[in-house]
């Protein structure tokens, strides 16, 4: 079996064909994970449409059982990634698109607000875990000058979930209604659920632990993928403990950024149906349709931001300008709030913007973080980020019940971007631009 040292320096053409068969592989399945996973966790913006009326839930009611789901994110993100470590992504993986699928299914039984928030905390216990353990994954198998591109391919999922699924959820609702006295939206819970559990039964059979486990490599295939993630990993601050992750400096910096582009992400998905209905469309389907026109201009902002990062080997300046965009898209979407053609301009300029912002920031902390600690750092970050999607439904509902309308939040979301994009320009970009 060749040795990754002794092996000959592979020509660009051949690393890049080796990757490429590694990017077929992987990537899509991951995308595949991901889209279900998203579905899963913001399906509940369009159940809103019905399931507050149905159970006489406020519009904070519903934006704290929103956000709950965060913190039971939260409090099990860094656990979970540490025994993916352990026990392997392909078990772990599964285990986690098992449970969640079981716990979303559970939704068709919600009764109340209790019941609700119970649930959505549960559901991010489940889930946890999920994300930061796949930006893991990617380190196994690429390294950071090829990651940019492959993280904003998986995370692609996210406005192709909305593309596909905004509709299929509206379309749910409205077809499904009363159906076996079911309501609609306990329909499109369960109908939603079902996907998880296919896919993390067929993620057992799959999925690889990493490179010597892919049967679909040959041996020099393995060779050349080992020996460009190995000189990556050369140039990364390796932590043997877990609890360096906790003392980097670096980390707690990219806990902030990521926490303001989080606050932006999920008030689109959990609030973007509302928005769109508050413009004076009817109709779950048409409210459907309209929602994934954001998505559409965020997915086509997201790859070509992430290819123009990869190709340029710059990091920084390809955060701050989509967060700009976002802080811009949300400021207009406060002030063309009453015409649709208007908002929906504006909401996907704010769309284009937050969610490119997303993958590209991984970049950063892959960057500088390595050994044991970087799965404890990367789960640090995403969880204390992610507790934003706790703050940014509960704070939009809690606003919008005081002032009866979603100008105020926009405006501290647009507020929150603005203060992570000034952060992302206080990190080094020797450390960063690779």
């Amino acid at each position: 079996m060749p040795s990754t040292v002794a092996a000959e320096v592979p020509d660009l053409d051949r690393e890049n064909a080796v990757f490429r068969k590694v990017v077929r592989r992987i990537v899509p399945f991951l995308i595949l994970c991901y889209i279900v996973s998203y579905l899963d966790r913001v399906n509940v913006g369009f159940a809103k449409l019905q399931m507050s009326d149905d159970l006489g839930f406020s519009e904070a009611a519903y934006g704290l059982g929103a956000g709950l789901f965060f913190i039971g994110y939260f409090l099990f993100e860094v656990p979970s990634n540490l025994l993916l470590q352990r026990v392997g992504a392909r078990t772990w993986i599964a285990r986690i698109m098992i449970s969640w699928g079981v716990v979303s299914g559970l939704f068709v039984f919600v009764t109340d607000e209790v019941t609700f928030y119970v649930l959505r905390f549960l559901l991010g216990v489940a889930e946890a875990g999920f994300y930061p353990g796949v930006i893991l994954y990617c380190t196994y198998w690429f390294p950071s000058r090829r990651r940019a591109r492959v993280i904003a391919l998986f995370m692609s999922a996210i406005p192709v979930a909305g593309i596909f699924g905004n509709p299929l959820s509206g379309w749910i609702l409205d077809r499904f209604h009363g159906v076996s006295g079911w309501q609609g939206w306990q329909w499109m819970f369960f109908l939603e659920a079902l996907p998880a559990l296919l896919v993390g039964v067929a993620t057992l059979f799959y999925l690889d632990n990493g490179i010597r486990d892919a049967k679909w490599l040959t041996d020099e295939e393995k060779a050349v993928v080992e020996r460009a993630v190995a000189e990556d990993a050369a140039h990364r601050t390796v932590h043997g403990r877990t609890l360096d992750a906790f003392r980097e400096p670096k980390v707690w910096l990219m806990c902030l950024i990521y926490f303001c582009f989080v606050m932006g992400q999920y008030a689109l998905t959990f609030w973007l149906p509302t928005l769109v209905e508050a413009t004076g469309i009817e109709g779950n389907l048409a409210i459907g349709a309209l929602s994934a026109v954001p998505f559409l201009a965020a997915l086509v902002a997201m790859n070509l931001f992430g290819r123009s990062a990869d190709q340029r080997g710059e990091r920084r300046w390809h955060l701050v300008i989509p967060s700009l965009m976002g802080a811009v898209g949300f400021s207009l979407s406060a002030s063309w709030s009453g015409s649709t053609a208007l908002s929906l301009i504006a909401l996907s300029f704010a769309a284009a913007g937050v969610l490119t912002c997303a993958p590209l920031f991984w970049s950063l902390p892959t960057a500088f973080l390595g050994g044991t600690a970087a799965a404890a750092g990367l789960a640090v970050i995403n969880s204390v980020g992610n507790l934003a999607g706790f703050v940014s439904p509960y704070m939009i509902g809690a606003l919008k019940d005081a002032t009866g309308s979603t100008s105020l939040p926009m405006y501290v979301l647009a507020l929150s971007l603005v203060v992570g994009a000034a952060a992302v320009l206080t990190t080094k970009k020797d450390v960063v631009n690779r």
